[in-house]
């Protein structure tokens, strides 16, 4: 089976899928599962709980609401490799993304501070010491490339 890169901001025009599902589609989405190291059945078409439970699994690794529901954004995500239609976050940033960025930076243990969800100036140092051991350009802004380089850390 062979894909096309599809640009990751436009629609893909496929179906959603969820438990119960069949098809095609399934079988397209159990292979790109596969890729990724999250699903290890059989290619059959069948979206049964073990693809729901690898679908979940893949939403959490790019920062997607874990509803086991294949929509639009998770089918792009799953063709890019990468989290997708993310928030530029920068000093002044606040949320639960940032609480997100901060604990996966604890794991990583370039961040010490306390976990508020607060972009403040050590969260931006911890960005920065996060982008330049990553090998990005460390300017302390999770934008696209520093959330696909976040996204590879076990969260």
């Amino acid at each position: 089976m062979t894909f096309t890169q599809p640009s990751a901001e436009a629609q893909l025009n496929k179906p959603e899928l969820k438990e119960g599902s069949r098809g095609e589609e399934v079988k397209e989405l159990q292979d790109l599962l596969q890729r990724y190291k999250l699903y290890t059945g059989a290619i059959d078409g069948i979206f049964g709980p073990a693809t729901t439970k690898a679908v979940k699994a893949f939403q959490h690794r790019v920062f997607l609401k874990e509803d086991g529901i294949v929509g639009d954004k998770t089918w792009r995500a799953l063709y890019k490799g990468a989290p997708v239609d993310m928030p530029v976050l920068k000093k002044g940033s606040k949320g639960d993304l940032v609480v997100t960025i901060q604990k996966i930076l604890q794991t990583t243990k370039d961040y010490h501070g306390k976990v508020d969800g607060d972009f403040n100036s050590r969260t931006e140092d911890a960005v920065k010491a996060f982008q330049k051991r990553v090998g990005l350009t460390q300017d302390g802004i999770v934008g696209d490339r520093t959330w696909f380089e976040l996204s590879k850390i076990d969260h």
